[in-house]
């Protein structure tokens, strides 16, 4: 149609992990199934406006690459030009071993290469904005990542996840502090941590705010779990558009509250995994929409109770819009 707008472009950089989980469900077996960015993707497809369309910028090993772009062709939002870039590696796979409900080992296996920027400049070139969800912690380096946020200038959401994590020989993670925390934090808009990540990063979430916020961050959060998540925001901010307008030293104290969890709707513990990354992609779905952040925290927690009612990443995009769908 003449005239017609093109759609805006969301950019979504994270790894596709094919996990085995084992102790979810005592009664049954381990399951396979898609996770790592699949969660976020299938948010962001449920979340985003009509007029937005997501660009994965995924590398995905060759023994996944036909089930990758499987698990795209079901999502409404990606856009027609966009499609996983085979690598000649195993992919990433994850075994995760639940010993609570919200407690989890992890063991890894496999891994794509980290993006290097004359890889992934050409291909920012027409994005209006970025989520990144350090899902493997080896996405990018800080020097690719500081590149990103010298020459990109839409907004910048990011899930640092298992950058706070060190792999060992054997496949299996562990948290580590994480060096240059200011440097990471200045590469972005607003930033997301759980409890866990944020014990590497800082004494607290006040020391981490102060810390990033002197970086340029306008908005932190902290998940934590079935107790909600706790906002740090700049005075100057209340939604993405008030990003055109650089924070003022002195405009007030920094806002904080904690936001309780949705409540759960179905009986029993039900399933958590990606419940962080279901939350972050919905938050920052919100904020293109033009949410005030208040409402869009409310709808991101929204979406990860209802994502503990669903297994798995399959489908999940229909079950998050409350929509029918046969497996």
């Amino acid at each position: 149609m003449a005239g017609a707008r093109r759609p805006k472009r969301l950019g979504v950089i994270g790894n596709f992990v094919w996990d085995v989980i084992q102790g979810r469900d005592v009664r049954s077996a381990p399951v396979s199934e898609w996770g790592g960015i699949t969660y976020a993707l299938s948010a962001l497809d449920a979340a985003l406006p009509d007029e937005w369309e997501i660009v994965p910028l995924a590398k995905v090993g060759a023994d996944l690459i036909a089930e990758a772009r499987r698990f795209l062709g079901g999502l409404r939002h990606i856009a027609a030009d966009a499609a996983p870039i085979a690598v000649d590696v195993p992919n990433n796979r994850v075994e995760l071993i639940y010993y609570s409900d919200e407690r989890r080992t992890e063991r890894v296996t496999g891994g794509v290469p980290a993006w290097t920027w004359a890889g992934l400049q050409p291909l920012l070139r027409d994005l209006d904005a970025l989520h990144i969800n350090l899902i493997s912690g080896t996405e990018l380096d800080l020097a690719t990542a500081q590149l990103i946020r010298q020459h990109f200038k839409g907004p910048i959401y990011c899930d640092l996840h298992s950058l706070v994590l060190a792999r060992a020989a054997d496949g299996g993670l562990t948290y580590r502090p994480l060096p240059e925390v200011a440097a990471w934090c200045a590469c972005v808009d607003i930033l997301q941590v759980n409890e866990d990540e944020l014990a590497m990063l800082a004494p607290d979430g006040l020391a981490l705010a102060a810390t990033a916020m002197a970086a340029g961050v306008r908005n932190l959060v902290v998940t934590l779990g079935k107790r909600g998540v706790v906002y740090f925001a700049d005075p100057g901010f209340s939604q993405l558009a008030d990003l055109a307008t650089p924070p003022r030293p002195g405009a007030g104290p920094v806002r904080t509250a904690l936001v309780p969890a949705s409540p759960l709707r179905g009986p029993g513990p039900g399933d958590p995994t990606g419940c962080g990354d279901v939350w972050g992609a919905t938050y920052f779905s919100r904020l293109l929409a033009g949410d005030i952040f208040p409402e869009a925290l409310r709808r991101a927690c929204d979406a990860a109770a209802r994502n503990v009612e669903h297994r798995g990443a399959t489908g999940l995009a229909h079950h998050l819009r409350g929509e029918l769908h046969a497996p």
